[in-house]
């Protein structure tokens, strides 16, 4: 459920983010811009925390990359989620947003010395640690701090996600996380440096994730090489089963709910006597989101016309990345329908948004929105072909508020320079 609806009379009616007509914010702002709804990411996250809370203890980690825009990390944060980080920026926001040290766990594949370091001055609660080099290079780093690293070893259980290749991250070709089999031996290496308190493992198979068969088959695995690791010696007191719900893209969507989840994971765990985490993102703030656009103009098409909206590739990366789907309305829907071809403006054949998609009719000047664009849309947003940074806007009740100023191309422009040799 989101709190983005249509009312009026069936043959006009409009659309509204909670009590704001998503009119309002355009002729205001401007388009495109993002739109997110309070409330909705506050259902979710409370949706999310009591389907694991089944699992018995069990702590929330939002990872930031979905989202991490400073007022939807307020939202959450007051919520009582922590923050799940992969970068020092990414620690920043999750400091300012209010989340407290101790509740931000580093995960990531690529953390620097001065990143862990940073990590480790701000007192954070856990590393991810993603390989033996990283578990001994985070050792040294806090034995020159004088202090102990809280860590668990993240494990590859070379399972697949059934999802896109592009965020599969549990086969054992993905870059993420140490082999399984190789997981007891390079745990009790580690275990012996000072300097790093490692207290248990972590695993995360992907994102988008539309059957719960691969996770609890990881989860699974992940429950022998617990039994394993106590059998010879470690003690393991803390597990993370990272993220990957998927969410529903397209209205005929059928997925699991966050509690089937929860049941699973209680169902799988049992036994385990640990404190459980988990990294949801996409599942939290996913359909919390629309990006609001105009339509530019409609051109003729060999076979289909072409919707010209305002938005682009650089404002919604994930079709041209991914091929992904994003349901497009328009905000005044009337009762007809049209098949077009939805793009963009940037110079590229892969600014495109659709082929070939059912809509209801928009013409010239119309508005219209790409759903289910909460997660993964401002936060992987560029200047690409010198087009302004996309702004953001969050709706509570009957009000909202810019969270993201648009930040025009002469502005990008301005931090550029060129050295005297040139002139």
């Amino acid at each position: 459920m989101d709190h983005f609806e249509y009312r009026g009379s069936e043959s006009a009616r409009e659309l509204y983010c909670e009590d704001v007509p998503l009119a309002r914010i355009a002729a205001e702002v401007g388009t495109p811009v993002y739109v997110y709804s309070r409330a909705t990411l506050e259902r979710h996250a409370r949706v999310f925390t009591d389907a694991v809370a089944q699992a018995g203890h069990a702590e929330v980690h939002f990872a930031l990359k979905a989202n991490p825009n400073l007022a939807v990390l307020k939202v959450l944060s007051n919520m009582g989620l922590g923050a799940d980080v992969v970068s020092a920026g990414e620690l920043d926001r999750a400091l300012a947003a209010g989340i407290t040290p101790d509740c931000v766990v580093f995960s990531g594949v690529g953390k620097t010395n001065a990143e862990m370091l940073h990590g480790l001055d701000t007192g954070i609660g856990q590393f991810n640690i993603e390989s033996e080099e990283e578990g001994r290079d985070l050792a040294a780093l806090a034995v020159s701090r004088h202090a102990v690293a809280p860590a668990v070893l993240r494990v590859n259980p070379d399972v697949d996600a059934g999802t896109h290749a592009k965020i599969s991250t549990g086969k054992a070709e993905n870059k993420f996380g140490v082999a399984i089999s190789d997981a007891p031996a390079i745990f009790a290496r580690l275990a012996e440096l000072p300097g790093l308190d490692l207290r248990g493992v972590a695993l995360h198979i992907g994102s988008l994730i539309a059957d719960l068969a691969p996770m609890e088959a990881a989860f699974a695995r992940v429950g022998q090489l617990i039994a394993d690791l106590r059998a010879a010696g470690q003690t393991i007191t803390h597990v993370d089963l990272g993220g990957g719900l998927g969410v529903p893209y397209r209205p005929a969507d059928i997925l699991p709910s966050p509690h089937d989840y929860g049941a699973m994971v209680a169902r799988v765990t049992k036994g385990w006597n640990v404190k459980l985490m988990f990294e949801p993102g996409r599942v939290i703030c996913g359909n919390a989101g629309v990006l609001l656009t105009q339509v530019i103009r409609v051109k003729p098409g060999a076979v289909h016309p072409f919707v010209i909206v305002d938005a682009a590739m650089n404002d919604l990366a994930r079709p041209a990345l991914y091929d992904a789907y994003h349901h497009f309305q328009p905000v005044v829907d009337g009762d007809e329908e049209m098949t077009a071809n939805i793009v963009g403006p940037v110079c590229e054949s892969g600014d495109t948004f659709a082929m070939a998609r059912e809509i209801g009719v928009v013409k010239q000047g119309d508005l219209a929105v790409f759903r289910t664009a909460g997660a993964y849309g401002a936060t992987m947003a560029s200047t690409y072909n010198s087009r302004a940074m996309v702004p953001e806007v969050l709706v509570d009740g009957d009000k909202f508020a810019v969270v993201a100023d648009r930040i025009p191309a002469a502005t990008i422009m301005g931090a550029e320079r060129v050295p005297e040799w040139l002139k």
